[in-house]
């Protein structure tokens, strides 16, 4: 599968777009989860709750909002290659809000995000050349479900990138 068309996602994708290599985005999704839970499986609960700044939130939350994101992701990707035609956004600030992420420990969560991704990966590897290639409304923007999948991807590297730079310093 080649990186889809600029056309297939909105502007503010292109972020993660960029981040994802070449090769096959299966395989990079899979060695993602892999790196990705050893990252936060070796951190302590004491680590995990740490936040850098004022308002921002901490490693539990990052990785909450991590789950959420993926699911939200595989959703759509579930929807769009079925048919489903338009899906509402969702807001990740207030899915943190409400969620117990702080309460729960860091290996819980990282066993979570190790699952989540699993069970993502068999519907990924389930997909026709034709689901990948359809295409749904979500947020109120045009994307294919290509597109999706190497969002997954991106948004992962993009917050495992923002863990390593200014908590894990």
């Amino acid at each position: 599968m080649n990186k889809p068309a600029e056309e297939e996602y909105a502007p503010f994708y292109g972020t993660y777009m960029r981040m994802v290599g070449e090769g096959p985005v299966l395989d990079i999704l899979e060695d993602l989860a892999e790196n990705t839970y050893a990252l936060f499986s070796k951190l302590s609960d004491e680590q995990a709750n740490y936040a850098y700044a004022e308002g921002k939130w901490t490693i539990k939350e990052v990785l909450g909002h991590m789950i959420d994101a993926e699911r939200t992701f595989a959703y759509r990707i579930l929807a769009f290659s079925r048919g489903q035609p338009e899906l509402p956004g969702f807001d990740e600030n207030i899915y943190v809000e409400n969620a117990t992420f702080k309460s729960r420990s860091i290996g819980n969560l990282a066993e979570e995000f190790k699952t989540v991704r699993e069970a993502n990966l068999y519907l990924l590897h389930s997909l026709s050349p034709e689901q990948f290639a359809a295409t749904g409304i979500a947020s109120g923007n045009k994307i294919s479900v290509l597109a999706l999948v190497y969002i997954m991807a991106g948004h992962e590297m993009h917050h495992v990138k923002i863990i390593n730079e200014k908590y894990l310093v």
